[in-house]
């Protein structure tokens, strides 16, 4: 049984502002594995082909971040009992200027003409800003902060830093901006990006879901306390010296050491948490649990990767290594770990939506279904076993592109498209139970 007794909706706003992220984050899913087949082994040559800094961005804004996005506007409210202000113009602004951005930098990418990066990081930064000021308020208000809100306070912090150096880049890509560390700026971005916006993030969610969903027992008490906070601050202190001894003759080995140690951080959270989901009460299979194992290792397989290229030049300085590092970040922890937890917090939303309009009409003939009524196994069961086949051919391409990566391409377009039904079927339910609570209602005043 979930226990949902600190959590409110009060305040929270129509379930069709966080509905339209996640609606929308699959579609992003497909547009990318599109242009991989269409792109095929030029996906492979290296990381700074237009093509992969394209698709590096749909998962990551359009996939990874719009989801994060709708789930922090959801989650303030419901765990923090802060709301955005002005939640519902406010989401559909934030949404729509994030959707042009994101499909705008496409192009910003594969073409030559400047405007479209410019267009796209002008309704990016519109976004981003009107979205990191609403949050910062509700974040600000918050009293006695709890482990989640302050992971996702830092969070957001970390997205304003990400977006800072995103916009450098973007200017300095179309000659804007004159950039004389690019390269050390494109690894602090992407550093921020990855393990400050949405490591950080992921793990004060973690805090919230796993014990709820997954039925394990809390995390450490001392993990909740500390973990964020440090990680923060190694991102702070290494970015300091990274950019401060870059072009310099002296050795990088202190940010070395440094991102070593907050790599092997977060591979001690992943474990953390394999070990919670060994130790839950309720032992029914879950296919969202294979979702999360998934995630779960491939963030431990990045971490330990990450870590052994800082001190192994042969593995750090190889072609294959940013290439695999991206692959197991984005889509073996990141789309891994956002599947399974959209195949809980999706139909968790309908279900208490649903239960707190039932309970303030006093309406109790219409019959509200379980979250399983929602999102049935066999359904999630089904697209895992397609999300198997992206990540086994999105591996295998990188060794052998000609062959397996427009595998990949395709297999990451249906597996996107199969999420994107299931998740609709999810609202529709929720749409033909809200009238039939409202119907309900309007018999019972009839008689």
């Amino acid at each position: 049984m979930l226990d949902t007794a600190s959590l409110s909706l009060e305040q929270a706003p129509p379930i069709s502002i966080p509905l339209r992220f996640f609606f929308t984050a699959p579609m992003f899913g497909m547009v990318a594995g599109m242009l991989v087949m269409v792109a095929g082994a030029d996906m492979a040559v290296s990381r700074w082909t237009p093509a992969v800094l394209a698709f590096t961005h749909l998962l990551t804004l359009g996939f990874l971040s719009l989801v994060m996005v709708g789930a922090v506007i959801q989650m303030l409210p419901v765990l923090a009992g802060s709301p955005l202000p002005r939640a519902v113009p406010v989401g559909t602004l934030v949404h729509v200027t994030l959707t042009g951005g994101i499909l705008l930098m496409v192009p910003g990418f594969l073409s030559p003409d400047p405007r479209f990066m410019i267009s796209a990081l002008s309704l990016l930064g519109t976004g981003c800003v009107l979205f990191l000021a609403a949050a910062g308020v509700a974040l600000i208000r918050v009293g006695n902060a709890s482990p989640t809100v302050k992971a996702m306070r830092l969070a957001v912090i970390s997205l304003a830093v990400t977006l800072a150096l995103g916009t450098l880049l973007g200017l300095g890509r179309v000659g804007l901006a004159s950039l004389g560390v690019s390269s050390a700026l494109t690894d602090v971005h992407l550093t921020w990006g990855a393990l400050g916006w949405m490591g950080l993030l992921l793990i004060g969610v973690a805090y919230q879901v796993v014990p709820m969903f997954q039925v394990t027992p809390e995390y450490p008490e001392w993990l909740r306390r500390f973990l964020a906070a440090t990680l923060f601050a190694g991102l702070l202190l290494w970015s300091s010296i990274f950019i401060g001894l870059s072009g310099t003759e002296f050795s990088f080995v202190p940010a070395d050491l440094v991102l070593s140690l907050l790599l092997l951080e977060v591979a001690g959270f992943a474990v953390a948490t394999l070990v919670l989901q060994s130790r839950r009460q309720r032992k029914i299979y879950d296919p969202t649990l294979a979702f999360w194992r998934v995630g779960l290792i491939s963030l431990v397989a990045s971490a330990l990767l990450g870590a052994v290229a800082q001190w192994t030049p042969s593995v750090g300085q190889s072609s294959w290594y940013p290439l695999v590092l991206g692959w197991l970040v984005l889509v073996g922890a990141g789309v891994s770990l956002t599947n399974g937890m959209l195949y809980k917090i999706v139909p968790f939303l309908c279900w208490f939506h649903l239960q707190n309009r039932q309970i303030a009409l006093k309406s109790f003939g219409a019959t509200v279904p379980h979250m399983k009524g929602f999102v049935p196994d066999r359904l999630a069961k089904r697209q895992y076993r397609l999300h198997v086949g992206v990540c086994f051919f999105g591996l295998v391409g990188l060794f052998w592109p000609a062959p397996f990566l427009r595998v990949f391409g395709l297999f990451l377009f249906i597996s996107n498209a199969t999420f994107l039904v299931i998740i609709s079927m999810a609202a529709r339910r929720f749409r033909r139970t809200f009238a039939d609570i409202e119907a309900n209602r309007e018999d019972q005043e009839l008689n």
